[in-house]
């Protein structure tokens, strides 16, 4: 059974923007592979935060991307990841790496270093970049760059969500990068974008850019899709620049890109790929 493409682009437009509009740059084929596995790994996510998160229903998530790898698909996800999979070899470790990054958001949140939130960004982040990397035609030089992209994207929507994240008990900014800078959990609870604060979300906004960099190197190692990935990544990267014009302040606000900024993007993704 033809999986229900119209439901899914649906579901990944009402939750990600920034990805539907990349996605559309993509070849027809892979533009449906791309949603297959966005939907899955966006299901997984709701799993977590979404009306009855929890663990039992990121158990019932993991059931699902299991029945679509066995080949015995029910749910129109879990037919399109199926679908996906018939024609790519999409690691299952990937899924199952990101598994982990969805349990520690389970929470409550605390990271102890970079390397801990270089490795979560990887398990929501950089796994999607494994997952979507085959899809696009690239082979193993390319995973290692789009492992780097996602964690970049991941890096980037953490900086943004500090003053979200807090609400759900969750801190993904490292203890250590926080004692650094001066920066008490009382002062971001507060909403004070202190002088410290403000330099910690330099650095980090710094590490975001060098993976960016890293990450669309690999573009060229890619048969298709260069320019929906740079798009993405384009729009990442501008929530990075409106979140320095704000002043670093993602306390009591969230960067975010309008559709005609979006737009504004198509002609440079397409430059950056021109050769």
């Amino acid at each position: 059974m033809e999986p229900d493409w119209k439901a899914l682009s649906r579901l990944i437009r009402l939750h990600s923007t920034t990805f539907y509009w990349g996605s559309l740059l993509f070849p027809k084929e892979e533009r449906k592979g791309a949603w297959a596995v966005y939907a899955a790994c966006r299901l997984g996510d709701e799993a977590v935060d979404g009306e009855g998160g929890g663990e039992g229903a990121l158990a019932r998530w993991w059931a699902g991307v299991e029945r679509a790898y066995g080949g015995r698909p029910r749910e129109a996800w879990e037919q399109g990841l199926a679908w996906a999979l018939e024609r790519w070899p999409i690691p299952l470790e990937a899924f199952r790496d990101m598994r982990e990054g969805f349990r520690t958001d389970l929470g409550p949140v605390r990271l102890d270093s970079e390397e801990e939130l270089l490795t979560y960004c990887y398990r929501v982040g950089g796994t999607v970049g494994r997952m979507i990397a085959p899809i696009a035609g690239g082979k193993e030089e390319a995973e290692e760059k789009a492992v780097r992209l996602g964690q970049a994207m991941q890096l980037t929507n953490i900086l943004r969500d500090v003053g979200e994240d807090l609400g759900r008990n969750r801190l993904y900014l490292p203890r250590t990068l926080l004692q650094a800078h001066g920066v008490r959990l009382e002062d971001l609870l507060e909403g004070r974008v202190t002088p410290g604060y403000r330099a910690l979300m330099a650095h980090l906004e710094g590490r975001a850019r060098s993976l960016y960099r890293e990450g669309l190197s690999g573009l060229r190692h890619l048969r298709v899709g260069r320019a929906a990935i740079a798009l993405a990544a384009l729009q990442y990267q501008g929530i990075l620049d409106k979140l320095r014009l704000q002043g670093y302040d993602n306390l009591r606000q969230r960067a975010h890109l309008k559709p005609w900024e979006r737009l504004w993007l198509l002609p440079k993704a397409l430059w950056a790929v021109r050769w």
